[in-house]
C-alpha cells in the first residue's frame, strides 16, 4: 500500500504501538526514518533500536521506552509539523520550544536532520519535521 507521508506514518506506528502497550515496534525502513530514530535513542525516548536487511526496503524495529514504576511510555507526545500540504520552515533563531524546553524538535538541515538545539547552535535552518515530548 502507497503511504502519502511515511514520516507520519512512522510516527502513527510508534503512537500506537504504545497507546497498545507493545514492546517492540516494526516500521518500514528509509534514510530519514533511520535519522529519526537515531535521534529518538539519542535524545533517550526510545530503549533500542535495530536496522533490519530483509526484503527491498528494510525495517527498522524499535523497542519501546516505558517508565519501571508506572509503566507509562517515556514519548507523551509526538506529532508531526511539517506536512506534505503545507511545509513548515524556520531560520535559526526561529525554532518552537516544545514544553518550555522539555521535549525535542526534529529538523531537516542542509546538514542532515538535528534537533531544534543542535540547528540553533550550528547556526542553520529547515523544515520542521515534528516534535516529541
Amino acid at each position: 500500500m502507497a503511504v502519502t507521508d511515511p514520516i507520519a506514518d512512522y510516527l502513527t506506528r510508534v503512537r500506537n504501538a504504545q497507546q497498545a502497550g507493545h514492546r517492540i515496534v516494526e516500521i518500514p525502513a528509509s534514510n530519514m526514518k533511520k535519522s529519526i530514530t537515531e535521534i529518538l535513542y539519542d535524545q533517550g525516548y526510545i530503549l533500542k533500536y535495530k536496522f533490519v536487511d530483509e526484503g527491498p526496503q528494510g525495517l527498522i524495529k524499535i523497542a519501546l521506552k516505558y517508565d519501571p514504576f508506572t509503566k507509562k511510555p517515556v514519548i507523551r507526545k509526538l506529532g508531526r509539523i511539517s506536512k506534505p500540504g503545507l511545509r513548515k520552515y524556520s531560520g535559526s533563531k526561529d525554532f518552537p520550544r516544545i514544553i518550555n524546553g522539555l521535549g525535542i524538535a526534529i529538523i531537516s538541515t542542509s546538514k542532515g536532520l538535528m534537533t531544534g538545539k543542535q540547528a540553533e547552535r550550528d547556526n542553520v535552518g529547515g523544515e520542521l519535521i515534528c516534535y516529541v515530548y
